[in-house]
């Protein structure tokens, strides 16, 4: 009997579509975000440019805070996969940040 390991069948298609929350994270049809927003190592600025994003838009579904919120989960939930704990941390302040800017606690 041969070992051989039997070979996924995605093959090379399955590359091409791995880093569809990349494209999410830079072509949101919801949200027209600042240039490298999450880069930012300042928690304040980043929630109140997605504050003035997610209100800027008139493509969302749901409330500015909703869509603002929204957008930042995804990022660190699922682009943000290979983020620094340094950048991570920097990211759940910014959570704060946005529910403070919108008046909520």
């Amino acid at each position: 009997m041969s070992s051989t390991r039997k070979k996924s069948s995605r093959g090379r298609e399955g590359s091409k579509n791995r880093r569809w929350s990349d494209r999410v994270t830079k072509q949101s049809n919801a949200l027209d975000l600042e240039s490298k927003i999450f880069k930012s190592t300042n928690p304040r600025r980043i929630a109140l440019s997605l504050k003035r994003s997610a209100q800027a838009s008139k493509r969302r579904k749901g409330t500015p805070y909703q869509s603002a919120m929204s957008m930042l989960n995804f990022y660190i939930n699922r682009a943000g996969k290979s983020l620094s704990q340094k950048q991570k941390r920097v990211l759940e302040r910014a959570k704060d940040e946005l529910r403070d800017v919108f008046g909520r606690k």
